[in-house]
């Protein structure tokens, strides 16, 4: 019987990538907040997979919306095994210019979502005694960034509600780890000029973005019976940027 992986953020870029590849062993809810027509498209990817997948709106740093979601999955499924929070915003400016409101906004989607499904999730995990939440963090959240400071706080504060959960969790087997991704190729970073691009290449010792895969592929890991002895940690996907 396959089990069961929800995915915040799941119809594009990198949690595109992930549900996809997770939809090979699991039924994967889709969570989104935007297009309907993308969810519905990686829904489809998932389906060729042999997945018995859905899809689900919801605002995560909403807590309401994120309870009736959680609800509706236990509705259809017998588990919840994986939780990917991957559901993250922009809204750079520097500091002296950024808003409150822009600041606050950041902060709710990418920390205090995060929060919401993890809080959602814990007592049906517990419960079970296993599961496996994987939390979307930053190398911004490790060593900052200009004009980020909304982002860099949000990811920061990711990795440690991350070691928080572990902590919790540990003593019924339920696992929480966080992933850092470096600079990703996605439709943010295909915008960018080419001078942009080099220097931040310059930066990356390997010489080259990484691709969506290469954070499913960690998700993969960590998901599975392979990592049951990692927990609390924060794992860096950045082509050796920040060592």
């Amino acid at each position: 019987m396959r089990k069961t992986a929800i995915v915040t953020g799941g119809s594009r870029g990198i949690g595109r990538a992930i549900a996809i590849a997770l939809s090979h062993e699991y039924n994967v809810v889709i969570n989104y907040c935007g297009s309907e027509d993308r969810a519905n498209e990686v829904l489809a990817e998932c389906a060729k997979n042999g997945s018995d997948s859905m899809i689900f709106k919801a605002d995560v740093s909403d807590s309401a919306a994120v309870n009736d979601m959680i609800k509706a999955v236990s509705e259809k499924y017998e588990s919840i095994d994986v939780v990917v929070n991957n559901s993250g915003i922009t809204k750079d400016n520097l500091i002296l210019r950024m808003s409150e409101e822009d600041f606050e906004k950041v902060i709710d989607i990418n920390l205090k979502g995060c929060f919401n499904v993890s809080k959602a999730v814990l007592k049906p995990m517990l419960k079970q005694k296993s599961g496996s939440i994987i939390n979307m963090a930053s190398v911004i959240g490790e060593i900052g960034n200009i004009g980020q400071a909304n982002y860099a706080a949000s990811k920061a504060g990711v990795i440690a509600l991350t070691k928080t959960i572990a902590k919790e969790g540990a003593h019924k087997n339920v696992r929480c780890n966080a992933i850092a991704p470096g600079f990703i190729q996605t439709e943010m970073t295909d915008v960018l000029s080419d001078s942009v691009k080099e220097a931040i290449l310059n930066n990356i010792p390997m010489k080259e973005l990484g691709k969506p895969e290469d954070i499913a592929n960690l998700v993969l890991f960590l998901s599975a019976e392979n990592s049951r002895y990692i927990t609390g940690q924060v794992i860096n996907v950045d082509g050796g940027m920040v060592m």
